[in-house]
């Protein structure tokens, strides 16, 4: 299969020197905008952040990006140089901590919804248990058994352009709501499991987020 995939992509870039032929170098504030540490506009930036993505990778390299979302400031922030994003029910894949384990640098990107500029924190993880931090991040009196802790190693700020090409803050752009693909027709197709109609999957699914968010 790798064979197969290699043969469909004929002209591979293969060094850094050849990469930046084509792509060129950095700006300077590209080149000095990182920083390792928490600093004040950082902690702001989490405070009023609610959702982000967490990049991880296992002993072999296979790569995982998983969402986390809660009410802004639902990341806490020990000092510095340490935060803790807490572990809320989920579909117990555990894809995230499971890579942790094995390799423990991860890579996180935090959004605040119509802000175009992201912060992007790469660090060392940890599966964490620590109580006193824990107790911090209840929700309607839910205590998360366990928690990502992270000690930060870098910090930067990431560029709009992203955001600007794909309009992502602006609601006139979006696909109307019955253009929207249904994931629950997806899931049902993905799974296969006998007898499961796209009306018994989207029940699930409306089942899990209405009760089981917490």
């Amino acid at each position: 299969m790798t064979q197969e995939r290699q043969e469909v992509f004929r002209d591979i870039v293969s060094s850094e020197a050849e990469l930046r032929e084509f792509m060129g170098e950095s700006s300077e504030v590209v080149k000095r905008k990182v920083i390792g540490h928490l600093d004040e506009h950082c902690l702001n930036y989490i405070a009023k952040t609610p959702f982000l993505v967490v990049a991880t990778a296992d002993k072999n390299g296979n790569c995982d990006a998983s969402p986390r979302g809660d009410a802004p400031g639902f990341v806490h922030v020990i000092d510095e140089h340490h935060l803790v994003i807490p572990e809320r029910p989920g579909n117990r894949r555990m894809d995230s901590m499971r890579n942790i384990l094995e390799n423990p640098q991860v890579g996180l990107i935090f959004i605040i919804p119509g802000l175009e500029e992201t912060l992007r924190i790469n660090g060392r993880a940890y599966v964490i248990r620590d109580a006193d931090y824990l107790e911090k991040m209840q929700v309607n009196g839910k205590v998360p058994v366990i928690g990502i802790g992270v000690r930060v190693e870098e910090c930067y700020v990431h560029c709009a352009k992203a955001f600007k090409r794909s309009s992502l803050w602006m609601p006139d752009k979006w696909l109307a709501k019955e253009e929207l693909p249904s994931m629950a027709r997806v899931l049902a197709d993905h799974a296969k499991l006998p007898g499961t109609t796209e009306k018994e999957m989207a029940s699930f699914l409306e089942e899990s987020y209405t009760k089981r968010l917490y």
